[in-house]
């Protein structure tokens, strides 16, 4: 893929979660946000010829994106199986074959780790937590599970967070 806009075009074919959860917090990452976090791990050395896990990864856009941009492997984790088989027909209708699901909570990273072994990246759009049936601190059990898993770390998370996440990850030894 050579230009990022043709990267958004085709993530643009990812299609929302039918029946989101809004305790799981289920929404689509945008396109263009999508690309744009995606082109600029490309560009950083993180996604061609690196494994690749997308954690949460509800219908796959971050994942699909990363073994479109060349990831050597990709492992798609999410707890709701409706959403992975989603995902799974959009990366078999990509050609994609590059790309793993795996039905799982990232709780449990250590049995994750087990079976996809430490990754090159994690790149991930956690749930905040800010939902009122959402669980508090969410995020925090996503980015405890990226720091296990993975060397580089891309994750979304709320304006005005920053301080804390780069505290948090500092906390976790990463950084």
């Amino acid at each position: 893929m050579r230009r990022k806009r043709q990267l958004e075009m085709l993530l643009e074919r990812v299609p929302p979660h039918p029946r989101p959860d809004p305790g799981l917090e289920q929404y689509l990452t945008p396109a263009p946000l999508a690309a744009e976090v995606l082109w600029a791990a490309r560009d950083m050395g993180d996604i061609g010829g690196r494994t690749v896990a997308d954690l949460g990864c509800g219908t796959g856009i971050l994942g699909i994106g990363a073994a479109v941009l060349g990831a050597e492997m990709v492992y798609c984790v999410d707890v709701d199986a409706g959403a992975l088989e989603l995902a799974e027909g959009v990366a078999e209708d990509l050609g994609l074959g590059n790309i793993r699901f795996i039905e799982a909570d990232v709780r449990d990273y250590d049995d994750l780790v087990k079976v996809t072994g430490r990754v090159d990246t994690v790149i991930q759009n956690p749930p905040f937590g800010s939902q009122e049936r959402a669980d508090r601190g969410a995020d925090r059990v996503f980015m405890e599970a990226a720091s296990a898993m993975g060397r580089a770390v891309y994750s979304f998370h709320m304006a005005g967070s920053e301080d804390f996440v780069r505290r948090y990850y500092e906390g976790l030894g990463g950084g």
